[in-house]
């Protein structure tokens, strides 16, 4: 509790951007109602209510799923708020929104935005592997730059999701931009003065409810939102409930017409059993983890349902109470930026943080009694129901049938900058600017016995007891600091070429009483530094065609757990600094009907860390040289009467260069499409995403040669939304606006995803089953 309490409240912005917007001295509460529906943006055929959207005639393309930029200078899908409005669970998260572009896998096994994703991924490049940012900044855990996507923005208070699909120029700026850039934009706050009750309520016992204010235009010119709102579901799989609730606040002050500031804050808690989930066995994959890697032992699954998820009995380690979690996370910036005549600006200073605390037994599903629901007295060796010897019995310190678990925290909060200027110099735009960030955090984890009440379980011999008991304790920092130069140089007025430097500078110091592994004391710090060049050319052919070409070098430092070692000054022998060489070619139409965009990429990587989760533990393998290369088009089209078409699709080679294997969980194939229609009151789409065969691990085959195990097949999911918006007011205000969201329409429960249990026997994740909601927006 004391750790808890060195980061301030972060709960203090948010109080102050509550304050900033209780003046009631509006310049515009006289508008009229149809005053206050008009956007301000006049290419839009949106009228805006409390951010619920009425149509007005023909949808545009900003309503498609995804769209193109014709200035991009690499393949970018972006999905606007008009598109998370009309088709989005209200309870998704930014990946569950993002999943439909093309090249992107979204693994929700406890249904759509009800817990954390267990396996998105961009091309194959997996968590950790890829950019994440909020409104420009970048976020990530402090051991292996991972993210958590419950525990971020509701689709509420988001404008915009882009899945950039490259490593950007020297000015993108994050952890690890060479797999690409996930982005959020908040949205802004509305001119006129609403407030907004919200909510769904639908399978899996979901609810939300929830209610945003906008201020409007103030007298001085300021506006800003306050959005709360709260989640609780029992989830699609047994014992992985969800307890969310959500807060955020925007405040937006112009001065003069040349400077804006902006103030942001968001807090998010988060509780239940849904982290604690690590998947079920299941037949014919119920094995001891060696060729031919199948049993004809039949798993949790067929026995238990494909909703198994976590035991109700107390005297299995895999009981829904003894593997729970609890999180808090919060977002903070300040934003200055300004026109100061020669020279633009934009500075952001920013705080964020995520408090994980946890709970769970040894080794959830990996009991030896009844397929592994149940743990005998320790010594037992199972009822054969789970592979001989592979199963976690009971037994503690205090006693043979007391139940062993585990506590843990991981706490982190972070402090940045992020400044950005640009001006124009000779024949083009000077871009610089420089972002530093420190990170410091907390990390923890002991052995406990749960029918002691949470007793600590010293499993080693010692005078300390409590040393004995525990796993790890690490306190540290880790610094980043990433300064850029770019130059767009205009060559001509259709054909740019743009070359950038980015120095990255990557710090971790572990202070440690208890390091991970080793258990000894432990301090200990390393610098990782490198030069990143990038260029591109982006020429317009036409007003409504471009082209680009990009090359760029990317980077990531090491992860935490190189550290858990006796020696980690060589330690990177065997876990070295991954680095990409990115080339890719694309192209981009668009016309006031047509969309389309498609582009090739090839990607060198090396020294690429393959991750695997056994039980609570991750670890962690070099697997060299691999080489990624592929093609993407997306595209759609207005066909009349309101109706529209979308369409995409994806090759995804990723082939580890010593083997020729394709990585674990990447399909090769992705694709997407379906009909939209937005004319007048009513709005829906029926969109389709397919993901091709992949396969959950690698192994030998009858040989003894490697082979990819653990087919995993394709899959096609089908989602449905249907909105009607009512115009006039009546029996409801006008824009209220009532919804139906069906998401894997066809009910498709394949095997999607795969871990382990602590001992190696192989896990698995479904496809959550059909989940219908009903949602309502009534704005005042």
């Amino acid at each position: 509790m004391l750790l808890h309490r060195r980061f301030p409240s972060p709960t203090l912005l948010a109080l102050a951007l509550a304050s900033a917007m209780l003046p009631s001295v509006h310049a515009t509460d006289a508008a009229t109602p149809a005053d206050a529906a008009t956007t301000t943006a006049a290419s839009d055929h949106v009228k805006n209510l409390a951010g619920i959207h009425v149509v007005a005639t023909a949808p545009r393309v900003a309503e498609m799923p995804t769209h193109v930029s014709l200035k991009a200078i690499e393949p970018k899908s972006i999905i606007d708020q008009a598109y998370i409005d009309n088709n989005a669970m209200p309870m998704d998260s930014y990946s569950s929104i993002a999943a439909l572009a093309p090249s992107v896998v979204d693994v929700e096994p406890n249904g759509p935005g009800l817990g954390n994703n267990k396996g998105f991924t961009i091309r194959g490049m997996s968590d950790g592997q890829y950019n994440l940012t909020m409104d420009g900044i970048p976020v990530g855990d402090s051991n292996d730059f991972t993210h958590h996507s419950s525990n971020y923005f509701m689709p509420q208070d988001l404008g915009q999701v882009v899945v950039d699909r490259g490593p950007g120029q020297a000015s993108t700026i994050g952890y690890a931009t060479f797999g690409g850039t996930v982005s959020m934009q908040t949205r802004d706050p509305l001119a006129h003065t609403t407030t907004e009750v919200y909510g769904g309520f639908g399978s899996f016992a979901t609810r939300l409810a929830g209610v945003k204010f906008n201020t409007g235009t103030l007298s001085n010119g300021g506006s800003g939102y306050l959005d709360y709102r709260q989640l609780r579901s029992d989830g699609y799989l047994s014992g992985a409930t969800v307890d969310r609730s959500n807060l955020a606040a925007k405040f937006v002050q112009p001065f003069g017409d040349a400077t804006t500031l902006t103030m942001l804050a968001m807090r998010n808690t988060n509780g239940g059993s849904n982290a604690a989930i690590v998947g079920a066995t299941s037949y014919p994959y119920v094995s001891d983890g060696n060729y031919p890697y199948t049993s004809g032992m039949p798993g949790q699954m067929q026995v238990f349902g494909q909703r198994y998820g976590l035991s109700n009995d107390p005297h299995s380690q895999a009981y829904t109470g003894y593997n729970y979690d609890h999180f808090n996370s919060d977002f903070e910036y300040v934003d200055l930026a300004s026109d100061l005549g020669a020279v633009t600006l934009d500075n952001k200073l920013y705080t964020y943080s995520y408090y994980h605390r946890g709970w769970n037994g040894l080794d959830p599903n990996g009991g030896n009694m009844d397929y592994g629901q149940l743990s005998g007295p320790a010594g037992s060796i199972g009822d054969g129901t789970f592979p001989a010897g592979l199963g976690t019995p009971n037994g503690t310190a205090y006693g043979d049938n007391n139940i062993p678990g585990q506590k843990m925290y991981l706490l982190y909060r972070n402090w940045g900058d992020l400044l950005r200027l640009s001006q124009s110099l000779g024949p083009g735009e000077l871009g610089y600017g420089v972002w530093a960030n420190k990170q410091l955090y907390h990390r923890y984890e002991a052995e406990i016995d749960f029918s002691l009440g949470g007793a600590l379980n010293p499993v080693l011999k010692g005078s300390d007891p409590v040393t004995q008991a525990t796993d790890r304790r690490i306190d540290g920092t880790f610094w980043v600091i990433q300064p850029y130069l770019q130059y767009a140089w205009h060559i001509t007025d259709q054909l740019t070429f743009t070359p950038g430097l980015k120095y990255v500078t990557f710090k971790r110091h572990d202070v440690a009483p208890i390091q991970q592994k080793v258990r000894t004391a432990f301090d200990y710090s390393q610098t990782w530094k490198k030069v990143l060049p990038s260029f591109d050319l982006h020429y317009a052919i036409t007003p409504e065609w471009s082209a680009y070409l990009q090359a760029a070098e990317g980077y990531l430092a090491p992860n935490e757990n190189q550290y858990y070692v006796s020696n980690p000054s060589t330690a990177n022998q065997g876990l070295q600094t991954e680095s990409t060489k990115n080339y890719q070619l694309g192209s981009s139409w668009q016309n006031g009907t047509w969309s389309l965009s498609g582009d090739v990429y090839a990607i060198n990587f090396s020294n690429q860390i393959s991750s695997r989760k056994v039980g609570k533990e991750t670890f962690f393998t070099n697997l060299g040289g691999t080489r990624y290369r592929g093609a993407e088009v997306e595209g759609s089209v207005y066909v009349g009467d309101g109706f529209s078409l979308y369409a995409n699709a994806s090759y995804n080679k990723a082939t580890v260069n010593k083997t020729g294997l394709q990585l674990k969980k990447v399909p090769k194939t992705t694709a997407a499409g379906g009909i939209l229609y937005h004319a007048g009151p009513f709005s829906g789409s029926l969109l389709a995403k397919h993901l091709g065969v992949s396969y959950g691990d690698t192994g030998v085959d009858a040989s003894g040669n490697p082979a990819l195990i653990y087919r995993l097949p394709a899959v096609t999911l089908v989602n449905l939304s249907l909105n009607y918006t009512m115009q006039h007011g009546g029996l409801l205000p006008r824009g209220s606006r009532l919804g139906l969201r069906v998401s894997n329409l066809t009910n498709q429960t394949p095997l999607i995803d795969e871990t382990s249990t602590a001992n190696g026997v192989p896990l698995f994740y479904a496809v959550a089953g059909r989940s219908v909601m009903g949602t309502f927006s009534l704005p005042f």
